[in-house]
């Protein structure tokens, strides 16, 4: 049986697939954020690429080298798989500067997934803040589409300003339903803005449910979630209902360069998704 026919459970791990770039959408109001939607050029790849929320992939852009990026669509969202990428080195320069109808190649489904089982039947709480909500916004889609299988669903979402918030058509669209609370923050007032006005660790405090029944998803920038996980715990919170993703130091996505090792545990194998209590145990180098 040939390697292509075989599919993704026997594809060289370093060989990218080959996709199309459909879509490019600015996301934030600086243009240093954006969303490419992309395509698969064949066909038996997208009938064989399957993922969970919390899971990333290798974006491939040939000439230039290759970088980890979460999947911010949903598996519920067919025919795309989207990725959010802040412009800050040579390869996501490089990203940012492709058109609509080029190439890019894709390695992954790569890294394990947010607890969806573990959070059957449980209130969720999700807390994003800044550029860190890619994979948080795929688990959204993917909750609200199972709607029936969990209880209540928090969102807490921030950033500095209301122009650095992502994904504000989703976000927008979840405010208008009754079976999701959505709450909208940025660090200091502005002009026009007539949500939630401050740092996200406060918010939380003020507005997360009980910790009771409850599993909380952070992800944000490090300072923020130094900061929420000890309201968290004033709250309730147990550091095994509290889970995290990393991204520390990630490069091959397969464990062989040894770059994300922490103590021994791989971040892009054993990881991205952690709970508190597993990085308890580890070094304190993430």
């Amino acid at each position: 049986m040939s390697e292509r026919s075989c599919g993704q459970l026997c594809h060289n791990p370093y060989l990218p697939l080959p996709m199309l770039i459909m879509r490019i959408a600015d996301e934030v109001d600086d243009r240093t954020i954006k969303s490419f939607d992309l395509a698969f050029k064949n066909v038996n790849d997208a009938d064989q690429f399957t993922y969970t929320p919390g899971q990333f992939c290798e974006l491939s852009i040939f000439g230039q080298g290759e970088a980890p990026f979460g999947i911010a669509s949903s598996p519920v969202e067919t025919g795309f798989l989207r990725f959010t990428v802040k412009q800050a080195g040579v390869v996501t320069s490089k990203l940012h500067s492709l058109k609509e109808g080029d190439s890019i190649g894709i390695r992954g489904p790569l890294g394990n997934t947010f607890p969806l089982e573990l959070m059957h039947g449980k209130n969720i709480v999700v807390i994003g803040g800044g550029f860190a909500f890619t994979t948080l916004r795929s688990l959204i889609i993917t909750l609200l589409d199972q709607r029936a299988d969990y209880g209540d669903i928090t969102v807490v979402y921030g950033a500095r300003t209301p122009g650095l918030l992502m994904y504000k058509n989703d976000l927008n669209a979840w405010e208008q339903r009754g079976d999701i609370k959505v709450v909208q923050t940025i660090d200091v007032a502005a002009p026009g803005w007539e949500r939630q006005v401050g740092f996200v660790p406060a918010v939380v405090e003020q507005t997360a449910p009980s910790a009771a029944n409850t599993v909380g998803i952070i992800c944000g920038p490090p300072v923020m979630i130094r900061f929420t996980l000890p309201v968290m715990t004033k709250l309730g919170f147990g550091s095994e209902q509290i889970y995290t993703s990393l991204e520390n130091r990630m490069k091959c996505g397969i464990g062989k360069c040894g770059r994300c090792n922490v103590g021994r545990k791989y971040v892009c194998l054993d990881g991205p998704v952690f709970s508190m209590a597993q990085l308890a145990e580890l070094p304190a180098e993430y």
